[in-house]
């Protein structure tokens, strides 16, 4: 793993303060733009930083300033670590606490009616749960299945939105691009056919405005002689 630097932007606060370094050396060390740098010189950036020594940190050398200092196109290094932490891999389902375990099925219900595309690994990846939980959540033997209510785990803080959308992604990749059946029904019409449907609606709205006023009322009159004769009939 790159060593990096701890609290950049107070590191290029103290060097801009106590050394002679250019700008771009401290912006290539911290990570940030010249103008930056800059900003932070002219009292413009940074005011509220207190700045923090690297030498006292042991992340840079007294001698690798000073060498950088005399050679302005010298880049610093940063000095090795005296302690060497070994890099965590996380291996098996996520944890999952205790609090929320109760969560686990609902959230495996959402993923499965929301994302069928993934993988039973995936889902188990996300929510820290089982290959067997799962299966039994799809095929509806899972012991509570009944009382499940689908929830995103997002919501739940089982998994974050960012791991949730990586894995759609990557499911995404390895599903099979569609058939030409499948894109010629998923097709835009085309303009020919957009324009005959529009005539087509022009055509029944025309009809609707050349119907004149005696036609209307003629209509109107049959509608009460219609309701004179149910009367009628009524009566007798």
């Amino acid at each position: 793993m790159a060593q990096k630097l701890l609290m950049p932007k107070a590191t290029a606060v103290w060097l801009v303060d106590n050394t002679a370094l250019s700008f771009d050396q401290i912006a290539d060390l911290c990570k940030l733009h010249p103008l930056e740098v800059k900003a932070i010189a002219d009292g413009e950036s940074a005011q509220g930083i207190k700045g923090l020594d690297p030498i006292s940190t042991g992340q840079l050398s007294r001698e690798e300033i000073a060498r950088a200092e005399g050679n302005p196109n010298h880049k610093l290094k940063l000095s090795e670590p005296k302690v060497r932490v070994p890099e965590s891999k996380r291996k098996g389902p996520r944890y999952t606490p205790v609090s929320k375990r109760q969560d686990r099925p609902n959230a495996i219900l959402w993923l499965v009616r929301n994302h069928p595309e993934l993988k039973d690994a995936q889902v188990s990846r996300l929510v820290g749960t089982t290959k067997s939980t799962i299966e039994q959540i799809r095929d509806r033997t899972h012991w509570n299945s009944a009382n499940l209510t689908p929830m995103d785990p997002v919501t739940l803080g089982l998994c974050s939105q960012i791991d949730l959308d990586l894995e759609v992604e990557k499911s995404a990749k390895d599903r099979p691009l569609p058939s030409a059946e499948e894109l010629d029904n998923a097709r835009l019409a085309s303009a020919s056919e957009m324009e005959s449907l529009g005539d087509s609606v022009s055509s029944s709205s025309q009809e609707d405005k050349e119907m004149s006023a005696d036609e209307v009322f003629s209509r109107f009159a049959s509608l009460n002689n219609n309701d004179d004769e149910d009367k009628d009939e009524d009566d007798r």
